[in-house]
């Protein structure tokens, strides 16, 4: 049919210089409209025929329009049911549907055409036109309907505007009486017969769009972890294991002379397992040396003076933060021959907090550590700003802050230069010695390290500014398809 709908206007035009309503000439020569429309395009692109839009808005009935132009107004159907001496309420209700009772009553009593009384209904005028049939068929008829009346209808819902478009037609550049097909390929069957030296083939689109190609997408967070992975790995560290969500409470507080008292092991801050509920895997001398820091002290400590429980540390939960893996580094290094590292981790810890637009029960760490003999404060800032300059944080502050775990503590703050204001983006410090000596690890080796989320960072380069939107049930996967390439600290 496309065929013979192209045949059918290259020859009209042939004897005639415009096909002025693309619906028309449809109509006239047996073709759907849509069918019209395309081949024109088609022409059009080929450059035989030349092709302007014609649009025209025109008003039809909805349904419930078409209906009242059937039958009636509501108004006028219950006008027409009220005899002249007048009926009771309950029996009008009788005779018209439900619908039309109600829409009736409003439009007859706004028109003064009845008289509701609480169980009467009686006619006020003898006689009334239905005006709003008859707009509805003029409407219909395609006649002239001032703007006042189509207003009052379109409140009704009884109309609704209705946009046509189409085409006229005219003769092209390239105009010809038939077209000939272009070969869109050379076939070994034209290389036999020899006919390819009259074939015209069709040319290249070097603009026109491929295939879309299926693949995965990275998440955003992804892309900010494989960049600090990177730069981990060029200043020289190597990963740790972080496979482990679920650790002991000896891993994830006592080994880091964390007390047994501290709010962040409370249930309202982690996350503690019913079942395996404890471990049965702990080093018993490290556990006994762990013990005694913690009660009496030790190592020019005095402790925190108090009896520490076996039972609380046994307790399973899922790890608040991956410096438990650190933990269990450091321990396995002082087990050999010392030899200085430097070690990382980027992965999942979870807190049992409120979840808002900035908290979540599970995020993202970033950690790295250096241990090696006689390291100092002025070693760790040095190493801060190397790394956060990689980042693209040139500039940073440094505040006094307590850990339980590193001595002299410090948080790490980077001058924003889009929010014009300096912003809180990691914490650091020095391993205490009531951390590393029961260890075993010698007395003039020192730990530094500092950690933060992987989130925050995500979040400032991707204009996120709410963590629920990157990670969770609620991430866009839109979002995940177009974020762009990831570069930190160009």
């Amino acid at each position: 049919m496309a065929d013979e709908a192209e045949d059918a206007i290259l020859a009209y035009l042939k004897d005639n210089d415009e096909i002025s309503n693309s619906a028309k000439f449809a109509q006239d020569f047996g073709f759907g409209h849509d069918e019209i429309l395309n081949v024109i395009r088609r022409l059009h692109g080929f450059r035989f025929v030349d092709a302007q839009d014609i649009r025209r808005e025109r008003w039809v009935l909805t349904e419930e329009g078409k209906t009242y132009a059937a039958v009636g107004s509501p108004e006028f159907q219950l006008f027409s049911a009220v005899p002249p001496e007048g009926i009771a309420r309950e029996e009008l209700q009788k005779k018209l549907d439900p619908a039309v009772y109600k829409i009736g009553c409003q439009q007859a009593i706004k028109n003064k055409w009845v008289e509701m009384a609480k169980t009467h209904v009686s006619r006020k005028v003898q006689h009334a036109d239905d005006k709003v049939k008859n707009l509805l068929l003029r409407i219909q008829n395609d006649e002239a309907v001032n703007q006042e009346d189509i207003d009052a209808l379109k409140r009704r819902k009884l109309i609704i505007q209705q946009v046509w478009k189409g085409n006229s037609v005219r003769k092209g550049p390239e105009y010809a009486p038939k077209r000939k097909r272009a070969a869109t390929d050379l076939t070994r069957e034209n290389l036999q017969r020899g006919d390819w030296k009259e074939l015209e083939f069709k040319e290249y689109n070097f603009s026109a769009k491929g295939q879309p190609v299926e693949g995965g997408h990275l998440h955003p967070l992804l892309k900010v972890r494989r960049q600090v992975q990177t730069i981990f790995l060029n200043m020289g560290f190597e990963e740790m294991p972080t496979n482990n969500y679920v650790e002991s409470s000896f891993w994830n507080f006592d080994a880091l002379f964390q007390p047994q008292q501290h709010p962040a092991r409370d249930s309202h801050d982690t996350f503690f397992l019913k079942v395996p509920s404890s471990t049965k895997m702990l080093p018993e001398d490290y556990v006994e040396r762990v013990k005694e820091i913690h009660e009496s002290g030790g190592y020019q400590s005095r402790g925190y003076g108090y009896d520490w429980k076996r039972e609380e540390a046994n307790k399973n939960l899922l790890r608040t933060h991956t410096t438990a893996v650190s933990s269990r580094m450091l321990y396995a290094l002082a087990k050999k021959p010392f030899a200085p590292k430097k070690y990382y981790s980027i992965d999942r810890v979870f807190r049992n907090e409120a979840v808002d637009r900035t908290h979540l029960a599970e995020f993202h760490q970033i950690e790295g550590l250096i241990c090696d003999r006689g390291l100092t404060l002025g070693d760790l800032i040095g190493v801060l700003h190397d790394f956060f300059s990689r980042l693209g944080m040139s500039k940073l502050r440094f505040k006094p802050a307590y850990n339980p775990y590193t001595e002299p503590s410090m948080e790490i703050f980077s001058y924003h230069e889009g929010f014009k204001k300096w912003v809180e983006v990691g914490n650091s410090g020095m391993f205490r010695p009531e951390m590393l000596l029961p260890m075993g690890l010698p007395e003039d080796v020192r730990v530094i390290a500092w950690g933060l989320s992987l989130e925050r960072p995500t979040m400032i380069l991707y204009g996120i500014d709410n963590i629920r939107d990157l990670f969770g049930p609620k991430v866009d996967l839109g979002l995940i398809k177009r974020n762009p390439i990831c570069r930190l600290g160009l």
